[in-house]
């Protein structure tokens, strides 16, 4: 089972200037100091298809894997938490 949890991975699509963002990315970072899982921030300005996605919706947290959205705004813990649970 540990190899699967760590082949988690995540994308947090998210903004520069995003106060949000900056607050789950440093969330996701305290996390993965206890938890095994890979995350990337994509900034969505430098793409205008994921503008047209996510524009008022950042930070979003995406697993890169199933390939659907976790949570949105705020760091979820509890989605978090099944995320990482699920094999």
């Amino acid at each position: 089972m540990n190899n699967l949890v760590q082949s988690k991975k995540l994308i947090v699509y998210a903004r520069e200037g995003c106060h949000l963002c900056e607050v789950m990315i440093s969330s996701l970072g305290v996390l993965q100091t206890k938890n095994k899982f890979k995350f990337e921030v994509v900034d969505i300005d430098n793409d205008a298809h994921l503008v047209g996605l996510y524009n008022e919706r950042v930070p979003v947290l995406f697993d890169a894997i199933a390939k659907k959205e976790l949570c949105h705004y705020f760091l979820d813990q509890a989605v978090f938490d099944a995320y990482l649970a699920a094999d």
